[in-house]
């Protein structure tokens, strides 16, 4: 890809690469492709809350590799991760600009969200953008807010969504299904005892999504093997203070082994997560929730 060719640049968070930032990502490439520029991307590691709000920051959707996969899903050709530090921070408002021309010197055009802010202190809007911009020569487009339905779509809302175990609307807002990834690990082998073998993954999420029961997709080497999984502390089989785990059963299809990398897709929420009286009344809620998950993955009819 030539370096001299005219560049559109998308800037913002995008944790989760939502349908809004997807806007965001469609108006850079529109503007590419009227002069045959290339798409690029600036967002910020680590997010600016873990500088800015040390105390408080954002437990972010997806870990910088996952972004990374959806904004080129979306049309990014080129994603620059800038270092943002107390340095980056201090950057006036006006000065953005121009830093931006530095840094990108084939830069033409810039693609925000309308509630984009900026600069020391965020004093820069997309108005004020609009304006600096223009003196450095650049092309500025703020995109509105994307609605579904009722709600407007933002990543705090998905992250609201995910942690109440409202997975059909947070889905509906990221247009395809969350996800969580990490190496399949030993575990206590409980599972097998009462016939549901499971997988543990080693998965541990800034942002923890509600416990509980869900149907899934196990994605292994390209198959995406249809399955059961809870995410939670397993309070039939736990006592005292435990880490949250994900594991799957999987309901079609050859269980990958400890040591693979897997990625698990979270379909639809069954349930939430319970503690009954002993194994044989897990064991039945178990195999009322596989059948569950059956039906939703298309295994039955």
């Amino acid at each position: 890809m030539s370096q001299s060719r005219p560049l559109h640049l998308a800037i913002g968070a995008f944790d989760g690469v939502h349908l809004g930032h997807r806007a965001v990502l469609h108006s850079a490439r529109a503007a590419a492709r009227q002069d045959g520029g290339v798409v690029g991307v600036l967002t910020y590691d680590p997010h600016p809350s873990k500088i800015l709000r040390p105390d408080a920051p954002v437990p972010l959707i997806f870990n910088r590799s996952q972004k990374d996969e959806r904004l080129t899903e979306a049309g990014a050709q080129m994603i620059h991760h800038e270092k943002f530090d107390r340095h980056h921070a201090a950057i006036e408002a006006d000065d953005f600009p121009a830093w931006l021309k530095n840094t990108f010197p084939h830069l033409k055009s810039i693609h925000v969200g309308s509630n984009f802010q900026y600069g020391c202190g965020r004093t820069g809007n997309g108005e004020s953008l609009i304006a600096h911009g223009a003196q450095a020569g650049l092309n500025v487009r703020l995109i509105a807010a994307v609605q579904l339905g009722s709600e407007t779509v933002s990543s705090s809302r998905i992250r609201q969504c995910l942690a109440e175990g409202e997975l059909d609307l947070a889905n509906a807002m990221l247009l395809r299904p969350y996800e969580a990834e990490g190496v399949i690990i030993s575990g206590r082998q409980i599972g097998r005892t009462i016939n549901f073998p499971t997988v543990n993954v080693a998965w541990e999420p800034e942002l923890q999504p509600a416990y509980g029961v869900y149907a899934v997709e196990v994605i292994f080497k390209g198959e995406a093997l249809p399955a059961v999984a809870n995410y939670g502390i397993r309070p039939t089989i736990e006592t005292g203070k435990v880490s949250p785990l994900l594991e799957a059963h999987i309901l079609s299809g050859t269980a990958p082994t400890t040591g693979e990398t897997v990625r698990i897709r979270f379909i639809r929420r069954l349930r939430t997560e319970q503690k009954f009286a002993d194994l044989t009344a897990l064991q039945a809620q178990i195999a009322k929730d596989s059948a569950a998950a059956k039906k939703i993955l298309g295994l039955l009819e």
